[in-house]
């Protein structure tokens, strides 16, 4: 299959950790997608990151099936956003799609983000109205993080947003000028401003494996999206600073009146270490969130790459 000069060109980004199940069943579901946009030409970037299973043994079967899957094989498991920065340094086309390769994001979808495009938005993106064979601690983790980011950052990411999405090859290039290693990427689509819209879709449930989106994995990317576009963690020790100063001199200004008039009274001393343990305790808390901003400049600084390539199939 050869692409056509005149067409346009859409490309696919798909990170595979240990998807053997799921690599066949996508790379069927794709085929039928790309049949039902016979006004496009498709690449399909498959970002093998890391995998311990059959996923590479797969991949190469699919590739001699259909020329169009090309194959980014990765020296180990650099993350999601890793696969996904890998993959888009690669991505030649007008437009890219990034996606999992679980299949919770439906490929039938695609076709919606193209007329999208087709209508002028640089970034359409899927906006998940159920989470199938999710639990509820899960559900209830989504909800509280979209809630408390964007209670930092002003209301930044739409609620329930996915990573799965199209975006314009401006958008892409701009990411991938972008040379920072603690990538939150669906933040930084956001950041670049582009055209963006929203499309409501159903997520279904993982064709075949087990999830890799564990609890800490969660909490860590959690972590590092309101770390990476929001402030005011380090605004709320400045803020508590003050305030406790503030009332660290109304109360000392208290001792010294009851001293003048009343004296000083042995009894208060539980009072007393209670005070004290409660400021140890905001103090190192306060330690806390500043060593984790450390640790996100001590990863900046080091300037490492956000992927290294072991094979390039196809590309």
């Amino acid at each position: 299959m050869t692409e056509d000069p005149a067409r346009r060109l859409i490309t696919i980004v798909t990170p595979a950790y240990n998807e053997e199940g799921n690599v066949d069943e996508l790379g069927v579901q794709l085929a039928a997608t790309f049949a039902e946009n016979p006004k496009y030409d498709f690449e399909v970037i498959v970002v093998e990151n890391g995998s311990v299973d059959g996923t590479y043994d797969r991949l190469l079967a699919l590739r001699q099936r259909d020329p169009r899957f090309k194959i980014l094989r990765l020296s180990r498991n650099f993350g999601p956003d890793g696969g996904v920065t890998a993959g888009l340094s690669y991505a030649r086309g007008d437009a890219a799609v990034i996606m999992c390769a679980d299949l919770q994001d439906p490929p039938e979808l695609i076709t919606r983000f193209i007329e999208q495009w087709e209508l002028g938005y640089e970034n359409v993106f899927q906006i998940v109205t159920k989470r199938q064979g999710t639990g509820a601690l899960r559900r209830m983790n989504s909800q509280l993080f979209y809630w408390l980011i964007n209670a930092m950052t002003g209301g930044l990411f739409p609620k329930n947003v996915s990573d799965y999405r199209l975006v314009d090859r401006r958008v892409y290039e701009a990411i991938n000028a972008m040379r920072e290693h603690n990538r939150f990427m669906r933040g930084m689509f956001y950041w670049t401003g582009f055209r963006s819209i929203g499309i409501e879709y159903e997520r279904p449930p993982r064709f075949a494996g087990e999830t890799k989106a564990g609890t800490r994995m969660v909490l860590a990317l959690a972590i590092k999206g309101i770390l990476s576009y929001s402030y005011v963690p380090l605004r709320f020790i400045t803020g508590t600073g003050l305030a406790v100063s503030a009332l660290s001199f109304v109360l000392l200004a208290y001792e010294i009146v009851r001293a003048i008039f009343y004296g000083v009274p042995f009894a208060g001393f539980g009072s007393i270490m209670g005070v004290m343990l409660l400021m140890f305790g905001f103090l190192f808390t306060m330690l806390g969130v500043v060593a984790e901003y450390i640790g996100l400049i001590y990863d900046e600084v080091k300037q490492r790459p956000n992927f290294i390539v072991r094979e390039e199939i196809g590309l």
